[in-house]
């Protein structure tokens, strides 16, 4: 690839990154490829399909999660190890609409990053698992669960970045504390919430 070619798909995918984070996947690509500097046509010769472009937008931070599930397969406490993703996570949903929305999302034609959402997914499955083995995390806590509560987090939205964030922690310090096991109280059945439309 030519120097300017590569510094033009490299700006697409930082405009790209940005447009997501702040405004979610909707983004038009009329409108990255305009604050990018470039053709319609040159971001589709680069990126021929939204997905295409969202996976490479997002694969540092889908690296990163995977990463971050690893670190948490590794810790010998499972409700420490659990309760730190879910902490994890969600701070990372507050922060960035984009990369939230990618990590729910499928994406059968991007071979790369499906599979870190899988490894991911897995990931999160074990956790609960070894914590409910433990006796931890309450014995009805479903994997699903975990959807509703990205749901629930995205609907934090306050004034500015440090606001939502902070207001993130709290909510989650208390979804937390509400999973214990112990004085838990039988809860109605789980829903099949899909990660693909967690956040939609």
């Amino acid at each position: 690839m030519r120097t300017d070619a590569a510094a033009n798909r490299e700006r697409i995918v930082q405009v790209a990154r940005t447009a997501f984070g702040d405004n979610g996947l909707d983004v038009p690509m009329s409108e990255i490829a305009r604050r990018a500097g470039v053709g319609v046509a040159t971001l589709y010769r680069r990126f021929p399909t939204r997905e295409a472009l969202v996976a490479e937008a997002f694969t540092e931070e889908m690296t990163t999660c995977a990463g971050l599930l690893d670190r948490a397969l590794a810790d010998p406490d499972p409700w420490r190890a659990f309760s730190r993703v879910i902490v994890e996570v969600c701070a990372m949903q507050a922060r960035d609409k984009g990369f939230s929305a990618a990590f729910v999302t499928a994406f059968p034609h991007a071979a790369a990053f499906g599979a870190l959402r899988e490894r991911t997914e897995r990931g999160l499955a074990e956790l609960v698992r070894r914590a409910q083995a433990s006796g931890d995390l309450r014995a009805d806590f479903d994997v699903a669960d975990i959807a509703l509560v990205l749901q629930a987090n995205r609907g934090i939205r306050l004034a500015t970045p440090d606001e939502t964030a902070a207001a993130s922690h709290r909510f989650v310090a208390y979804l937390l504390q509400s999973f214990r096991a112990g004085a838990a109280r039988p809860l109605p059945p789980p829903v099949a919430v899909p990660f693909e439309s967690a956040l939609r």
